[in-house]
C-alpha cells in the first residue's frame, strides 16, 4: 500500500515484535475466542493464531480485510470487514486484543464495558493519555462499569513501535472483568 493510503486512513501498523509482546502479556490460552479490531494486516491475528486463539478479525478497509482472508485462509480466523462502531459482539465469553484506530477508542470502550457485553478481559493498544484517563476513572460511565470490571495499565510501547512512529505515546489499557 502507497503512503498515501496509509496517511488517509491514519494508519500507524504495530511492529510484530512488540505486537508478539502484546499478546503474550494478554495471556491467550489455546481455544479461546479473541476480537482483533482494526486487525490492518495481522500484526496481532497472527500471534493471536499462534496462541491457539479462534479470533475474530475485525476490519474496516476492503483491501486489508481481503488481505487477512487470504493470509489466514487456513487458520482460526474469521474475518468481518465492517466498522468497529457497527460490530455486533459474541453472545458468549469473549477477549479482545487489538490496536483500534485511535479514534474510536471512547466509543470501542463504552461499546465493550455496556451492560450486558460478554467481555471476560481486554488488552487495547490505545494513547497512554486516554488509557491514563480511563484508569484514573476521568471517564465517561465509569461509576457503571468500575463495580465489573477493573482497568489497568500494561505494557508502554515507544513510538518506534508503529510504522510510520504515531505523534503520540501508546500503552496497553488492560480491563479484567472483577
Amino acid at each position: 500500500m502507497s503512503g498515501n493510503g496509509r496517511a488517509a486512513w491514519g494508519w500507524h501498523p504495530l511492529d510484530s515484535h512488540w505486537a508478539r509482546r502484546v499478546v503474550a502479556a494478554a495471556g491467550v490460552r489455546p481455544g479461546e475466542l479473541v476480537l482483533d479490531i482494526g486487525a490492518g494486516r495481522g500484526a496481532l491475528t497472527a500471534p493471536l493464531v499462534d496462541a491457539g486463539a479462534r479470533v475474530l478479525a475485525v476490519e474496516l478497509h476492503p483491501g486489508r480485510a481481503d488481505d487477512l482472508r487470504r493470509r489466514f485462509a487456513d487458520d482460526p480466523v474469521t474475518v468481518i470487514r465492517t466498522d468497529a462502531a457497527d460490530l455486533r459482539l459474541p453472545g458468549r465469553p469473549f477477549r479482545v486484543v487489538s490496536s483500534p484506530p485511535y479514534g474510536i477508542s471512547t466509543a470501542l470502550l463504552k461499546r465493550l464495558l455496556a451492560p450486558g457485553s460478554r467481555l471476560i478481559s481486554a488488552d487495547l493498544v490505545v494513547q497512554r493519555a486516554f488509557a491514563n484517563r480511563w484508569i484514573g476513572g476521568n471517564a465517561p460511565g465509569s461509576g457503571r462499569w468500575s463495580r465489573h470490571y477493573e482497568l489497568g495499565l500494561g505494557l508502554r510501547l515507544p513510538r518506534k513501535a508503529f510504522t510510520p512512529p504515531p505523534r503520540v505515546d501508546s500503552a496497553v489499557l488492560t480491563i479484567r472483568r472483577r
